[in-house]
């Protein structure tokens, strides 16, 4: 599933090519991927909107419009695209959303699978969809006390608790295992007797993480691309996640997999994460 890295990687891409752009005329596939907007209320309000911004909040890549922002979540296969050229018969096969712009190109959110999520919401709802998720973990303003208290009240597992967008958004499973790797940390260590110095080390290592898999353009195993239709690379320096039966890159000790913690894979050294 996309995590921080890949949406802002995302966003970076199609932002140059959107902002300041009319969208002339869209169309729509599928419905099940709406929520709490009807097709014909999204299309009416895309068509002539121009679009002013384009970021990323958590895991959502957020188009703000005139009067909405039309919030893009895309789930496990979700892609944000731009084409300054028509569409090939197997892109345009799991286009679902598609945007023609004035002067040319068109923005694409392609889902092969539909997982994904499409919301439009106005000034009231955002600040309520904004308000329920937790803080960015590359907000200079966040710090080690703040990202400590965040997790430190929870009796989950550290893993899962870190992975709780009500807490600290961006970070899932595979940069859940990276950071817990290079802290030291047990992944099922209860969140609320992870000690403040080892909470120190993963608030640094989250954010040297997540930044080196933004350089990267993020981790593309299946089909995640970024917003120009490019894979990204830093699965090429994963440490632990999908490593499971290989030896650790640091001590030499088989790397273990579970399900137990969160029924998501969860690979560890039981040597580096006592």
């Amino acid at each position: 599933m996309p995590e921080l890295p890949e949406v802002e990687t995302m966003v970076r891409g199609v932002r140059p090519a959107l902002v300041g752009r009319t969208i002339l005329q869209a169309t729509l596939s599928h419905t099940d991927i709406l929520r709490g907007v009807t097709r014909p209320k999204l299309l009416q309000a895309l068509t002539g909107a121009t679009v002013r911004d384009v970021t990323r909040r958590a895991k959502h890549g957020v188009v703000h419009l005139d009067a909405w922002r039309f919030v893009l979540q895309p789930g496990m296969t979700g892609n944000l695209l731009y084409y300054d050229r028509p569409l090939t018969a197997p892109e345009a096969k799991y286009a679902v959303l598609r945007a023609r712009l004035e002067g040319g190109g068109e923005f694409v959110f392609r889902d092969i699978r539909r997982i994904g999520t499409l919301l439009l919401l106005n000034e009231r709802g955002w600040r309520a969809y904004d308000a329920a998720l937790g803080p960015e973990p590359l907000d200079p303003a966040l710090t080690p006390e703040r990202f400590r208290a965040g997790l430190a009240g929870s009796r989950q597992a550290i893993k899962k608790a870190l992975m709780d967008q009500r807490r600290i958004v961006g970070v899932g499973n595979i940069y859940a295992n990276e950071a817990l790797f290079f802290a030291g940390i047990d992944p099922s260590k209860p969140a609320n007797r992870v000690r403040p110095e080892s909470y120190e080390r993963l608030f640094h290592e989250t954010r040297r993480i997540l930044a080196a898999a933004i350089d990267a353009e993020g981790t593309t195993f299946r089909d995640y691309r970024t917003g120009t239709g490019q894979p990204g690379s830093f699965q090429l320096e994963l440490m632990v996640y999908e490593r499971e039966g290989e030896p650790c890159r640091v001590c030499g000790t088989t790397l273990a997999g579970t399900h137990a913690i969160d029924a998501r894979i969860t690979v560890f050294c039981h040597r580096c994460q006592r």
